[in-house]
């Protein structure tokens, strides 16, 4: 699966079978289920699901959580825009 073809699965009813648990918090929260996808990522504790966790705290507005995310992830906050950071996320986890 490319890039194309996940954004193509999100007039699905579903997830594409065989998504990740992180492709799988990413494709809820395009189809507009943020805390689904949240509920899916909280619990894995591995440092790309705190990435993915620091993501949704900052769509949230809580900077001071996401910035907590993002250091368990090693990573900074970006400074490019939610829709920006969502994007490198899927591409990040095809």
């Amino acid at each position: 699966m490319d890039f194309t073809d996940f954004r193509k699965s999100l007039s699905a009813p579903v997830p594409p079978t065989g998504a990740s648990v992180y492709l799988q918090a990413l494709w809820y929260d395009a189809q507009g289920k943020w805390e689904k996808g949240h509920e899916l990522i909280q619990d894995v504790p591995d440092k790309n699901a705190s990435w993915i966790h620091a993501y949704f705290h900052r769509k949230e507005g809580d900077l001071w959580n996401a910035d907590y995310w993002y250091n368990r992830a090693g990573k900074k906050r970006p400074s490019v825009s939610l829709q920006e950071e969502w994007e490198a996320l899927v591409e990040a986890f095809l």
